[in-house]
């Protein structure tokens, strides 16, 4: 297992954006903490009001935006433009290039956001953009599938053999986790709360690493909202 407590993280205070990357990025360089598996960056970002990314480019990337609070617009070269809250989940294969922007709607509220980017199985793909709202699929106590590598399945899909939960749980709720493929790790990362993984304490915005397991169980201490990343170990 691999632990990374919140407060290691990386951090980028630009003012307009404050930026805790969990896996290096941008100015943060840290060669122990580059990746897991093919999950490369896990940012937690909040942008000031009425501020945000201007159009720049991506390629190659699986890139994964779950916002927390407030109102994200986003715009890109596809032709998408388009606004996600709380509730959304947004998904673009960047494949051969594609450029996007990012901005706080509000004038008057901070924009919380996680944004995600998983290295894909197949390069050069057909750049793709969907969003879908799982806001009225959340089960309580419970993991709601947001992502999987099959676009007949429950929430958003990608090129990798990935499969992503959210879990809201009540205090002392318990709850297990089946790893669906052999090969692959699991990335918890804690948006609210404390939990128990394995009797690992983890407290809000902890992020725990397990691989070399089939399944793994935890509890909640407190009510607790945590996100669960399974991907495959191998680049």
């Amino acid at each position: 297992t691999i632990l990374h407590r919140a407060d290691t993280r990386g951090q980028a205070d630009h003012g307009w954006l404050n930026s805790y990357h969990s896996f290096s990025f941008a100015n943060y360089h840290n060669p122990e903490r580059m990746n897991f598996g093919v999950l490369r960056v896990l940012n937690d970002d909040t942008v000031a009001p009425g501020r945000g990314f201007g159009t720049h480019p991506h390629s190659n990337m699986e890139i994964i935006s779950i916002p927390l609070e407030g109102d994200l617009q986003h715009m890109d070269d596809m032709g998408n433009s388009t606004i996600i809250k709380q509730g959304d989940i947004q998904v673009m294969s960047a494949g051969t290039g594609v450029s996007h922007s990012e901005y706080n709607k509000n004038k008057d509220e901070l924009v919380k956001f996680l944004q995600i980017w998983v290295i894909p199985n197949k390069k050069n793909v057909t750049p793709r953009y969907d969003q879908i709202s799982i806001q009225n699929n959340e089960i309580n106590n419970g993991l709601t599938q947001i992502l999987s590598p099959n676009p007949d399945d429950e929430g958003v899909w990608i090129h990798q053999d990935a499969w992503f939960y959210l879990g809201n749980f009540e205090a002392e709720k318990t709850d297990s986790y089946t790893l669906k493929k052999k090969g692959n790790g699991v990335y918890i990362f804690v948006l609210e709360g404390d939990i128990t993984v394995n009797d690992q304490k983890l407290n809000k915005r902890d992020g725990l690493g397990i691989w070399e397991t089939d399944s793994f169980t935890f509890n909640a201490i407190t009510k607790s909202k945590i996100l669960v990343m399974e991907v495959p170990m191998s680049l």
